[in-house]
């Protein structure tokens, strides 16, 4: 197939496709369809990566408000994506790139650009071909040197932003042999009032499909329950697809179960035949076994942790809740998560944190919440509550100390409060007349160096460690010999920058600049999480010998960050 030489637009790129698509409403869980079934392609041996397509205007998630959208997702060069994305690291085990997330606004930004610049030779541009050859473009340049390229389509089908995207995917099932793409549409199936599976909102969804020109090859029922016989014949009957084709997606306990689910329904079986790949697969005896292993282990015990923020909200701080997941999944432990609004004791704690076997308080942005985030740090301090801090987090933990330790009051974040006495906290030089907001934090991926015998050096087992940065604060350099000479240590540093801190005499004080909630994955915990509960267990267990922690179940660490299970 020949390049086009109008949109630089080559046909030839990329291997296997399955496009996803969801329908009746959003937040059915297509993502998480797509990645378990990317993670049990993976286990049968072959390289899958994956893109996710936002069609909103904003040229990334940078700018959007967590509330409203969830966390902020970055990756190691700095990107600034859906939280989708982190669902995709953690289930594929892989790191992705900005290149992984498609935006309208990235799309339109590239083409108007072009066309500035005169690259279409006063040609009109137009939706077709140009914005459409944009989105294959960037779908076929991540697809390249994988076997399976899994696209998720965000939104639902018949969202007037998401049509460009629609027909892109058209345009695509032209391009390529039937063999090598699969169109999956993720659908809604909900219980009538009499307790039966209704069909009409799934036939709905696939007649709008149909009408922009997309025959789904499979069809994917999220409900309660499994789908019934008689649900799955008549959907095939209605959708025209085969019945073997129609598979169930029940609600599950947690996420990662979600894999296996589909697995036993034979989903992965399916689409390898579809896709010419089940010779090529390893034989079932043979696929990687660990994910099933892990989610299905016997957790032989319980922590409470408190996850102090402002938003009620848990994709909010998604990766958060994960890394916690994942860090219990080392220690064969339940972990309970429970959200404390910040607010609660912005004048005092009452109460609210009593019986918690850990204090978490995450990344975040603005002044709201942070005076009760401080307290919490106190309680934590003063009580010898396991703590981790995350990025503010880390940076409301110098505050406190400066304030109730070395006595500095009113010391403050320059950023939370412009005429602070003692602006502990400041602006990195080089955010210094910084005016756009978007992609100009300090991100991505940066080396901490790790000094020996301290706290960090036990939980990572390594002098360096990568991680993934959002911010444009730091600890002032004009601070840094006071608030150590009154017994907080940096142990871990970038240069010039702060990057880790501890307090020796504590069970487990810890914060951290970057975020290693980012680089968690179910098979591989990220240290500070593991450390955390490793330390909230000695104490229930009354181990606790003045700071000396060794993470449970660890039996190696990578020198990017992350434990190896």
């Amino acid at each position: 197939m020949p390049t086009n030489a109008e949109t630089e637009y080559d046909e030839t790129l990329g291997n296997k496709f399955i496009f996803v698509t969801g329908g009746v409403m959003s937040g059915l869980g297509k993502g998480i369809t797509a990645a378990s079934t990317g993670r049990l392609l993976s286990n049968a041996g072959f390289d899958v990566t994956a893109v996710k397509v936002d069609p909103y205007l904003n040229v990334d998630a940078g700018t959007m408000n967590p509330f409203q959208h969830g966390e902020v997702y970055v990756l190691k060069d700095g990107g600034e994506v859906d939280l989708d994305l982190g669902n995709y690291e953690r289930f594929l085990d892989i790191d992705m790139t900005s290149d992984h997330n498609v935006t309208t606004g990235k799309v339109y930004r590239s083409v108007i650009e072009k066309e500035r610049a005169g690259d279409y030779l006063g040609k009109t541009v137009q939706v077709i071909p140009h914005i459409t050859d944009d989105i294959k473009r960037r779908i076929r340049e991540v697809a390249e040197g994988n076997d399976v390229c899994i696209i998720e389509v965000g939104g639902t089908v018949g969202d007037i932003e998401g049509m460009p995207y629609l027909e892109a995917l058209r345009q695509f099932a032209h391009e390529q042999d039937e063999e090598d793409i699969l169109f999956v549409h993720v659908t809604l199936v909900p219980y009538s009032k009499n307790g039966e599976q209704k069909t009409k909102p799934t036939q709905h969804s696939v007649k709008e499909l149909r009408s922009i020109g997309l025959q789904p090859d499979i069809l994917v029922g999220r409900c309660d329950d499994p789908l019934e016989p008689k649900t799955k014949e008549k959907i095939a009957l209605f959708c025209d697809v085969p019945t073997d084709a129609v598979f169930s997606n029940p609600d599950v306990e947690d996420i990662y179960q979600v894999p296996l689910v589909v697995e036993d329904e034979g989903l992965d079986d399916y689409v390898m035949e579809r896709l010419a790949l089940d010779d090529r697969a390893l034989p079932p005896g043979e696929r990687e076994n660990n994910w099933r292993e892990l989610v299905t282990q016997e957790q032989t015990g319980h922590l409470d942790v408190a996850l102090v923020g402002k938003y009620g909200l848990e994709d909010a701080y998604l990766s958060v809740y994960e890394a916690l997941k994942h860090a219990g999944l080392a220690h064969n432990v339940n972990v309970d998560t429970e959200w404390v609004h910040s607010e609660t004791f912005a004048d005092g704690h009452t109460g609210e944190l009593n019986g918690v076997d850990a204090i978490v308080v995450p990344g975040g942005f603005g002044a709201r919440g942070t005076e009760g985030k401080i307290e919490a740090i106190r309680y934590a301090r003063e009580n010898d509550v396991p703590y981790l801090g995350l990025c503010l987090g880390f940076q409301m933990a110098v505050v406190e100390y400066a304030r109730n330790v070395l006595g500095l009051e009113g010391a403050h974040s320059a950023e939370l409060d412009e005429d602070t006495p003692h602006p502990v906290i400041d602006i990195l030089p080089e955010q210094e007349g910084v005016e756009d907001m978007g992609g100009t934090m300090r991100l991505g991926a940066h080396t901490t160096e790790i000094e020996p015998d301290t706290l960090a050096h036990e939980i990572y087992g390594t002098t360096s460690a990568t991680e993934r940065h959002r911010h444009r604060y730091e600890v002032s350099p004009e601070y840094i010999d006071d608030i150590e000479a009154a017994g907080m240590r940096f142990s871990g540093r970038s240069g010039r920058r702060m990057e880790i801190l501890e307090l020796p005499d504590h069970p487990y004080f810890v914060g951290t600049q970057f975020h290693p909630e980012f680089r968690s994955r179910p098979t591989r915990a990220s240290p500070p999480f593991v450390g955390l509960l490793a330390a909230a267990l000695d104490l229930q267990d009354g181990e606790h010998s003045g700071g000396e922690h060794v993470p449970k179940s660890r039996d190696d660490e990578s020198d990017a960050g992350e434990v190896e299970l």
